[in-house]
């Protein structure tokens, strides 16, 4: 009696349980991530790009010049934007009257930026030199309206556009 051994069952065990890995599926995944990041990237580039400056807490600014007319007051311009409406306040003075907002909500809800840009307006009169303001925002504001804000702050809205206060800084609460 002959035995018979067939070739499968004369492999040795590990050879048999040893495949090659298919990496094929993990290419294609790592090819759609990479073509999902370059096409998310390429869609940020639309955003405009809004210049600020950045407070400095502590030593002395390097941005702060002699003033000119030191008989002049000087003018330290915040706005704060919050739920009830923007407060526009100076170093000595708030511009509202008992906690009111300066420039409050409209009657429908929403900011009324052509108040804000005539105070701003009213403003510049009287400090015809001054360039800087300070806007600060509840952290409920949403992105949208602090840019309006800013870009009401900047210039006036009737043409032709005359510069107001073009050097914004965005501080804290």
């Amino acid at each position: 009696m002959a035995f018979y051994y067939s070739r499968r069952k004369l492999k040795p065990r590990e050879e048999e349980e040893m495949g090659e890995l298919n990496i094929v599926p993990y290419l294609d995944i790592l090819m759609n991530l990479i073509l999902f990041m370059l096409l998310s990237i390429n869609g940020l580039a639309a955003f405009g790009i809004v210049n600020v400056s950045a407070p400095s807490y502590g030593g002395p600014s390097t941005s702060v010049a002699p003033q000119e007319n030191p008989d002049q007051p000087r003018l330290v311009l915040s706005v704060l934007i919050s739920k009830k409406g923007h407060f526009i306040n100076s170093e000595n003075a708030i511009l509202g009257q008992d906690g009111a907002p300066t420039v409050p909500l409209g009657a429908d809800g929403s900011y009324d930026y052509a108040s804000l840009n005539a105070q701003m307006v009213k403003i510049k009169s009287a400090f015809p030199t001054e360039t800087k303001v300070i806007v600060a925002a509840d952290p409920e504001i949403p992105y949208d309206t602090l840019i309006q804000t800013m870009d009401a702050i900047r210039e006036t809205r009737e043409r032709p556009h005359r510069e107001l206060f073009p050097d914004v800084t965005l501080g804290a609460l």
